[in-house]
């Protein structure tokens, strides 16, 4: 049994994960607002800041799992004083005491989808797409990844996993597949969606990985888009003249339609996972 400690539990993917991971590990929890969540150590703090967490110097943790974060539109100075700098105090604060797992909650939005005015390099995005964020996000979840570059250089020892997680949706949400038309802020976002029962299996998955130094970044969403029309057709909508520019011919195969605009392909390789529920009709 590990010692794990998982950041954000008050929010709707941290409850789930720690209740699920209490089965088999020793969990701790940090958290802002309240854990409630039995069978677990619940310590309220802000993982910013350097008193909080010096409440888990009694606990020799095993492996993180940071999951707190400031989301989506937040104010660009707090995304990056939280997401980047705050990240950067906790994993120092983690390394220093001798930890040297850690997975990290990405996002897919580190491409830069937010804008409208964002164009993919390419199709299937690969899990390194680089950032071309214009809002500020998705900036601040590259540069949280970028930062666990520069401390596996400083110790080659250590097991970075960063997940770019898709649009997580409870277990009984109805979901409507995307059909062609004007394109929308966050548009690659409202196609790439995974159930939170995935997403604990996911994160739950990484914990448990065997030892690996060095840094992964893995694309993590459901195994078809959320789509009625093809990816091909909605792409085409979304980006007029600029689709031509977008190699789309994975998309032209037969029985490839509406396979997910995130290359998903490592994951499995890496971690063995694969999303289970379906996020189209069946």
């Amino acid at each position: 049994m590990s010692k794990i400690l998982i950041t954000g539990t008050s929010g709707f993917i941290g409850s789930a994960l720690a209740q699920s991971m209490a089965q088999n590990h020793d969990v701790v929890c940090l958290s802002r607002g309240e854990t409630e969540v039995d069978g677990v150590t619940a310590i309220q703090g802000d993982f910013t800041s350097p008193a909080d967490l010096r409440k888990l110097e009694p606990h020799t943790i095993d492996a993180v799992i940071h999951l707190a974060a400031v989301t989506g539109g937040g104010d660009e100075a707090e995304l990056l004083r939280a997401n980047v700098l705050g990240t950067y105090h906790l994993l120092r604060y983690f390394i220093d005491l001798g930890c040297k797992k850690f997975v990290l909650a990405s996002s897919i939005a580190a491409v830069g989808f937010q804008s409208t005015r964002f164009r993919p390099l390419q199709l299937p995005m690969p899990d390194e797409h680089p950032c071309l964020d214009r809002i500020g996000y998705g900036l601040s979840k590259y540069m949280m990844e970028e930062v666990t570059r520069y401390l596996s250089r400083q110790n080659e020892d250590l097991d970075f996993i960063n997940i770019r997680l898709a649009s997580i949706v409870p277990e009984d949400r109805v979901l409507t597949p995307r059909k062609a038309g004007p394109v929308m802020e966050w548009a690659m976002g409202s196609l790439s969606i995974m159930y939170l029962s995935d997403t604990v299996r996911c994160l739950t998955m990484a914990a448990e990985s065997l030892h690996k130094p060095g840094v992964r970044i893995l694309n993590a969403v459901g195994t078809q888009a959320c789509a009625e029309d093809t990816v091909p057709e909605i792409i085409r909508a979304w980006y007029g003249a600029d689709a031509d520019k977008i190699d789309l011919s994975h998309y032209e195969r037969p029985g490839h339609e509406r396979d997910p605009v995130f290359d998903i392909t490592r994951i499995q390789t890496e971690l063995g996972f694969v999303p289970e529920r379906s996020v189209r009709p069946e």
